[in-house]
């Protein structure tokens, strides 16, 4: 069900970015050809989901230190056998990783589509394994009025940046993210 579903999202989300295009089209033909590409175990090539949890009302956005990377990043991860939807992976990680119960996606005609999508190297299989490609399809989760954040097992930290004043230990697809998120909700 979560296969079928990650090939509807990708085929109905449509980009003005031609680089962004071309991932999408990259990121179905590996669908095409990997009935488990949403799994961990699917390699060396896999779809993941986050989700950049932002606090518009505040102009903020909820980042995590993230323990492998040493980086702040958005929340997210690998889809697990009990995600419906590759939305609903996206949430779950979201959820979990903030500890902020009541999330929304944002949806275009009351469907969460991506906001943008980012391949990037990883290891998620262990020190002593090969680097893994981690597909990952990114939307924007709308923290309710007041959210109070939790840190989880998954963060060294987690924190609440300005949109202005990301922190310089980051990357330029992460600013992307947020700058895209700013732009759907302001």
């Amino acid at each position: 069900m979560i296969h079928s579903d990650a090939v509807r999202a990708l085929r109905d989300w449509s980009t003005a970015d031609a680089g962004q295009d071309r991932l999408r089209h990259d990121y179905l033909d590996h669908l095409a050809d990997h009935p488990d590409g949403l799994w961990r175990s699917c390699l060396p090539a896999h779809i993941t989901a986050s989700a950049v949890v932002v606090d518009p009302q505040a102009g903020r956005v909820l980042l995590t230190l993230h323990p492998k990377v040493g980086i702040w990043l958005q929340t997210g991860g690998h889809c697990e056998p009990g995600d419906p939807t590759l939305a609903a992976a996206a949430l779950r990680e979201a959820t979990e990783e903030s500890g902020i119960a009541g999330l929304a996606l944002l949806e275009s005609d009351g469907v969460p589509l991506p906001v943008k999508l980012d391949r990037h190297q990883v290891r998620c299989t262990g020190k002593d394994r090969p680097e893994n490609t981690h597909l990952d399809v990114q939307y924007v989760a709308v923290a309710p009025p007041g959210a109070q954040e939790l840190i989880s097992e998954e963060s060294l930290d987690l924190r609440w940046f300005d949109y202005d004043r990301l922190p310089e230990l980051t990357d330029e697809s992460l600013r992307a993210l947020v700058a895209a998120a700013r732009k759907l909700t302001d």
